[in-house]
């Protein structure tokens, strides 16, 4: 049997499916919310496309321009039959070229998607060779299979050992972060997700004609993998990313830019970001310190300090420009995390410090494994990074406050969410 026989069979096998991993229109909406705010008419790139569920959704829901990449020429064709019937055809832009050789300008788009595809690549390359394609402010979203537990089984573990390898959604974050992204959010996949993509393969692979040439083999690994998926699902899964490349003027904390840099906090920043906290709240001229002292204060508390949740914003001058803290406080008696003081000196408001502190502050909480952040905070700038009404949760504060100021952070989408009184540590005197 020819590999050309294997590759025809397995396409055949797969031809008219809805999909072609794992995924759902609803997993898509999570994905996009997470993905902001974005332009009227968004350029998005669709990588790894298939028969185009995501991008028609896209096109119609986000208003966008979708540039839909694939191999494969018959799940293009799909896909510009399906979207000329929906009226789409004006919004949807089909290409066959390769993932790993993109023929675009750098920036060329605001929006990066790639469900289920990236593996054909790997996610530490895609990361790399991807960032170039966006735009100022633009996001990229995929989704990757990865261990859903610290010890998989022998059986999973042989399998993916042998065909692809994985890592946790931790993991996978940590690696974004490094390679100078922020993590807007994080989605794990439900089990129907599976279902979408595993239960039509099935019918169709009960319906092949195993007679001809490489469809025997093409069924028996479509059955392999989904009992594989039946008998060991617990081990691994799908989840779904949302980065965003951190702001070149600011770097990362592993990637410093030509301007400035993020970084944790040192012990000889503590003086310095005194007066960076004293400004902000107050002015140059006349520094309010009660914030500063919230922060000398917080350092004290044994119960509230959290070690590495401490960042600053760093100027080409060693300036300190921005520092954004997070410490413990407790919702209902479960541990959570509070963000606050956000403090940008007068000086460098408006220059992308603050953002680009809050971000990396907020990557250092999730990768630690905080789960949930709380901020009270001014309603139209703290959801530009995620944060909804803790009321959504059930989570109120232990005093008066305008329901819109205190917000709340999910980092693990995968842990519960706690709901009852917000409590902050004594230092804050509330």
């Amino acid at each position: 049997m020819s590999d050309n026989a294997l590759h025809d069979s397995f396409f055949a096998l797969h031809h008219g499916l809805p999909r072609q991993g794992p995924g759902s229109d609803s997993t898509t909406r999570r994905l996009l919310a997470l993905a902001g705010q974005l332009p009227e008419r968004p350029r998005v790139l669709d990588l790894g496309c298939g028969p185009g569920r995501s991008a028609l959704l896209l096109a119609a829901e986000a208003n966008a321009e979708v540039t839909a990449v694939d191999t494969h020429e018959p799940f293009l064709a799909e896909l510009r039959q399906t979207a000329a019937a929906r009226g789409l055809d004006g919004s949807i832009r089909t290409l066959r070229a390769d993932m790993g050789a993109l023929p675009f300008p750098d920036g060329s788009f605001d929006l990066v998607w790639a469900e289920s595809s990236v593996f054909v690549l790997g996610f530490d390359r895609a990361l790399a060779e991807w960032r170039r394609l966006l735009a100022p402010g633009g996001t990229l979203v995929l989704t990757e299979c990865v261990w859903t537990t610290e010890e998989p089984g022998p059986v999973a573990r042989a399998f993916w050992e042998d065909h692809y390898t994985l890592r946790t959604v931790a993991g996978n974050a940590a690696a974004a972060v490094e390679a100078g992204y922020h993590v807007l959010g994080t989605v794990p996949q439900p089990q129907s997700d599976w279902d979408e993509y595993y239960v039509p393969l099935a019918e169709h692979a009960d319906a092949a004609d195993t007679t001809v040439p490489g469809m025997a083999e093409a069924v028996a690994g479509a059955r392999a993998e989904i009992a594989l998926r039946r008998e060991h699902g617990s081990d691994y899964g799908y989840a779904g990313f949302v980065l965003k490349p951190a702001d070149p003027r600011w770097g990362s904390p592993h990637a410093p830019g030509r301007r400035g840099r993020v970084r944790e906090e040192s012990a000889e920043d503590a003086p310095r970001v005194w007066r960076v906290v004293s400004t902000a709240f107050g002015s140059v001229e006349a520094p309010s310190e009660t914030e500063a002292d919230l922060v000398d204060n917080l350092r004290l508390d044994a119960e509230a300090w959290l070690p590495g949740l401490s960042y600053v914003a760093e100027a080409p001058d060693g300036t300190i420009a921005a520092h954004a803290l997070i410490t413990r406080c407790r919702v209902n008696g479960a541990p959570a995390a509070a963000l606050a003081p956000v403090s940008v000196a007068p000086e460098y408001q408006r220059t992308g410090a603050g953002q680009a502190v809050v971000r990396a502050v907020l990557d250092a909480a999730r990768l630690r494994g905080e789960p949930l952040v709380l901020v009270m905070g001014h309603p139209e700038y703290y959801p530009r990074f995620g944060f909804v009404r803790a009321s959504e949760y059930g989570i109120k504060p232990g005093f008066e406050v305008p329901d819109e100021v205190m917000m709340a952070l999910v980092l693990d989408a995968a842990a519960p969410v706690p709901s009852g009184t917000l409590v902050y540590p004594a230092a804050f005197g509330v």
